[in-house]
């Protein structure tokens, strides 16, 4: 599983949802409910400050009883996030997701953020190479296939 993650960037909406820190959680919570995403990364000038999250709106948010009309996102925002590049792979990605117990990875060229991964992203990858697989094995099982 050498690939790297610009297999899973091709494979999505290049589009980035983002907030700036200086929004509030009700401004943020509606841009992630009306791109119907569970995530936004905060970038000021275009440079990442962090994330803000589905978790963080109930840990930092509910669970602390703030009011998102006047709290802004550079209050409850996840920073200092973990990021990978395009040449990252798949495998290393998994590594990053078991281990940070995270379930977004920014994807930076430099500075630069150019996506974002899920581990959806990389669930939905894996489960299409097994098919795939799985459907090549079968072809050469069947005779599909010469050896």
């Amino acid at each position: 599983m050498k690939s790297s993650i610009s297999v899973l960037l091709a494979r999505k909406d290049p589009t980035i949802q983002s907030v700036t820190s200086s929004m509030t959680i009700a401004d943020a919570v509606h841009v992630m409910n009306d791109k119907k995403v569970s995530s936004v990364l905060v970038l000021d000038d275009g440079k990442l400050m962090g994330i803000f999250t589905e978790r963080d709106v109930l840990r930092r948010v509910v669970g602390a009883s703030l009011n998102p009309a006047k709290v802004l996102i550079r209050e409850v925002m996840t920073s200092g996030i973990t990021t990978v590049t395009n040449q990252t792979t798949i495998e290393e990605a998994l590594e990053i997701f078991t281990q940070k117990v995270c379930r977004h990875l920014p994807v930076l060229d430099g500075e630069k953020v150019v996506g974002m991964i899920s581990v959806g992203d990389v669930s939905r990858w894996l489960a299409d190479v097994h098919r795939a697989e799985a459907e090549q094995l079968k072809n050469y099982i069947s005779g599909g296939f010469s050896a």
